[in-house]
């Protein structure tokens, strides 16, 4: 396996777009930029779901706090938000309920 480097936004663009053009052939590619085959199929895979903005440098930074680059990401983070916002609700109702029934428990013994 060859071992990645460091590269820009647009080496990765160039890459990518050299590696479509030849039929994604992912190893020839890697050898030719000396980056790894790995590297290169998964930015070509997200360069064909999001453009460009896929391949920027998103590391060390919360993907929740960033602000949505593509319609698909925006809803799937208003779709973690609804599942957090459902489970505090489940969590609220199983709690009520918990204490309804110890109050009505502490009723019937009076």
């Amino acid at each position: 396996m060859k071992q990645g480097r460091e590269t820009t936004l647009e080496e990765r663009i160039q890459i990518v777009k050299d590696c479509i053009a030849s039929g994604k052939n992912y190893g020839e590619m890697a050898l030719k930029y000396q980056v790894s085959y790995q590297q290169i199929r998964s930015w070509t895979l997200r360069f064909e779901q999001m453009g460009e903005s896929g391949l920027e440098d998103r590391r060390g930074r919360r993907k929740k706090d960033q602000v949505p680059r593509t319609e698909l990401e925006k809803a799937q983070i208003e779709i973690e938000q609804l599942k957090h916002k459902l489970y505090l609700a489940e969590m609220e109702n199983g709690l009520l309920k918990k204490l309804d029934e110890i109050e009505r428990r502490e009723a019937w013994k009076k």
